[in-house]
């Protein structure tokens, strides 16, 4: 993807880095395949405030994406390119030989009149889809279903992508984009290729209005309140605040968040800090 760097007109564009939206081929969404989407603004179902610094922001359609790849043996056509407010990585909208129309995740290097295809035993290119154990070792890989005809749960945001490292049985092992490397049943669908918009962590908002557009009030920091409000508020002059922990004193660094005995520690070779868990 290309980055565009703004010149400093404004105070808002002097340090803004955005995307150029070069893949982008279209600005107009397949209608049949938009939802209404209700903002909450951080309101449960009782109207109380369950999440603070939430409000505002622009309205958006949610696209209906396929990521179960179950329209199987059928050719598609690639029609076009498209962004999606809902989620980091563009999106492709492909129209089948029998007429239906759905949207995918876009790999990267997927072009408009390409044809990809869903299948047991496709050719492993770039947006097929097909089961990992008909997959050659090394090819990179994303939108992985955890169990068979889930659908794609894993490596699903811009520029992520898993690899297959080896097959064992019936289990594929995987290199994870946190470096883990854990198994994955080797009869689960995942599509072949890189996740798009890869420079999408190089951007910058330039302007607190950005974070506004996205729904995002302005948050405040925690050593900036009193003692009464935050474990880190109080003290006299700009005091450090202590350890940094949440607003109910739970820690934010150090602590480890996965659950212990989590059933799926049998299938975590080795985590990402390098720990090997499986025996």
């Amino acid at each position: 993807m290309a980055l565009k760097k703004y010149k400093p007109m404004t105070a808002g564009t002097r340090w803004r880095i955005g995307n150029a939206y070069a893949e982008i081929t279209t600005n107009k969404p397949e209608k049949s395949l938009l939802e209404p989407q209700k903002k909450t603004a951080g309101r449960n179902s009782q109207g109380r405030r369950a999440m603070r610094y939430m409000g505002g922001g622009s309205k958006q359609h949610y696209r209906i994406i396929d990521f179960k790849r179950n329209k199987r043996d059928i050719a598609a056509t690639v029609v076009s390119i498209e962004y999606d407010p809902n989620r980091t990585a563009f999106i492709a909208l492909l129209q089948y030989t029998d007429g239906e129309k759905r949207y995918i995740i876009a790999p990267q290097g997927l072009q408009v009149g390409a044809t990809v295809i869903a299948g047991d035993e496709v050719a492993p290119e770039i947006g097929n889809a097909l089961v990992m154990k008909n997959m050659p070792l090394g090819t990179m890989i994303h939108n992985i279903e955890l169990q068979p005809g889930q659908g794609g749960k894993m490596a699903r945001s811009a520029g992520s992508s898993a690899q297959l490292a080896n097959k064992e049985e019936k289990y594929a092992v995987l290199k994870m984009p946190s470096g883990e490397l854990r198994k994955v049943l080797i009869n689960c669908y995942a599509t072949v290729g890189v996740v798009s918009n890869s420079d999408h962590n190089l951007e910058t908002a330039g302007k607190a209005g950005k974070n506004r557009w996205k729904g995002i009030r302005p948050r405040v920091r925690g050593v900036a309140m009193n003692p009464v409000d935050h474990p880190m508020g109080g003290g006299e002059g700009k005091a450090s605040g202590g350890h940094p922990r949440s607003r109910t004193g739970k820690y934010a660094k150090g602590e480890k968040t996965r659950t212990k005995g989590k059933g799926s520690d049998k299938l975590i070779i080795q985590r990402r800090d390098g720990k090997k868990l499986a025996k």
